[in-house]
């Protein structure tokens, strides 16, 4: 049950609690709390994102749960919550990034997308009758032949971390992180941590089918979906 003095406050997405809360943001960061474990991790050569995609059903084809998306050729995004939400969002960043091919003949900057798509989140906790999106994504990309890395949150926060995670598991992927991450890993090392961090958060239960990876590399400027063979393959050596 909800404290009496609570309750109205709860109902609309414009009105604060008198101590300065707003319920359905924190409802929806519960929703992305309650979404699959995503991490991302950069490194000496680029980027690397890497889900649990979670199958609940041997019935389930796990090729059919997306929760990695490439946004334009140098940019990947990876998703924890409501996957609709998340849907709706990768097309919004996937425009964004044609506008501006467009617009300026040039790619767009993976900041410059990421506040983009934080911009338009914020207005959702801003005007009545909308909910906030139920989703928090990790944006990576490269720009100026850097390796950029950002976590957005559903009340439209941006933050870039070197190493993060979002979802579930996220405290115990922070944990791992906070000991053994390295700036100076390359893709191989820093996939293997993130399947390390990964295995923490789902205690074990590590489901190769169920794991997918995405890396955007500094040297081609590209960001590419790791085939199921390639991703074995890491999983087996952790293994090991």
């Amino acid at each position: 049950m909800q404290p009496q003095y609570q309750m109205g406050y709860d109902r609309a997405i414009t009105v604060f609690s008198p101590d300065g809360r707003l319920y359905q943001v924190e409802y929806a960061r519960e929703a992305v709390k309650r979404g699959t474990t995503a991490v991302g991790i950069k490194c000496s050569e680029g980027v690397v994102l890497i889900v649990d995609k979670r199958v609940t059903s041997r019935l389930l084809e796990p090729v059919s749960i997306e929760k990695i998306f490439k946004i334009d050729a140098h940019i990947g995004v990876a998703s924890s919550g409501l996957v609709g939400d998340a849907r709706s969002l990768v097309d919004r960043a996937r425009v964004e990034a044609q506008i501006n091919r467009v617009s300026y003949n040039e790619p767009i900057d993976v900041e410059i997308l990421a506040k983009k798509l934080c911009d338009h989140m914020q207005t959702y906790t801003q005007f009545g009758g909308a909910r906030p999106y139920g989703t928090a994504l990790l944006i990576a990309g490269i720009s100026d032949g850097e390796a950029r890395l950002f976590e957005t949150d559903p009340s439209g926060t941006l933050l870039e971390y070197k190493a993060t995670g979002i979802g579930t598991g996220r405290p115990a992927v922070m944990k791992v992180f906070e000991d053994e991450y390295q700036e100076d890993a390359d893709f191989a090392g820093a996939i293997k941590l993130g399947i390390k961090a990964l295995h923490a958060a789902t205690e074990g239960k590590l489901d190769v089918s169920a794991i997918e990876i995405g890396v955007v590399s500094i040297a081609t400027r590209m960001f590419r979906r790791m085939e199921k063979e390639e991703v074995k393959r890491y999983v087996d050596q952790f293994e090991e």
